[in-house]
């Protein structure tokens, strides 16, 4: 003989099991949504603290060989008093680009401030010119390490 069995310890319902994939999937959503913004305020704080390491290094630079053009090679070579101010140059072209009076990525400095260009600003490749670059310490909120996404 075959024991009765309750239809009620089956286990759960399709209805049942529909609704919890719908719950979990808004969670999930909420979660994606809320972590976005987070990501680009990462990349903001890398690229202003990038900046603010550039500047520092220039302004190293300056003291230490007064009267030499600072340029990205210079601040970066062995071959000056106490340098190399820094080991590499500050890069994530992801998100941003940063140079020393820059009008393009590979143009050459043409002055000491440090400039920053978000990725994306530009209307040719990099390299090719564009006037997205702004000085960093008087970028406005759409430019800049303001602009980075």
């Amino acid at each position: 003989m075959r024991p009765e069995v309750d239809n009620n310890e089956l286990g759960f319902t399709l209805i049942e099991l529909l609704i919890v994939i719908v719950v979990l999937g808004i969670l999930a959503a909420v979660v994606v949504f809320a972590l976005g913004s987070v990501t680009g305020k990462g990349a903001k704080a890398a690229c202003s603290a990038d900046a603010k390491t550039v500047e520092t290094a220039v302004a190293a630079f300056q003291t230490e060989n007064p009267g030499t053009n600072v340029t990205q090679t210079n601040v970066l070579s062995s071959s000056f008093t106490n340098g190399p101010f820094l080991r590499s140059w500050p890069s994530n072209s992801a998100h941003y680009y940063i140079g020393l009076g820059m009008t393009s990525p590979t143009a050459p400095a043409s002055s000491t401030e440090v400039d920053v260009a978000p990725t994306g600003t530009f209307t040719a490749a990099p390299g090719q010119g564009n006037a997205a670059w702004v000085n960093f310490d008087t970028e406005s909120s759409t430019t800049g390490c303001s602009a980075v996404s």
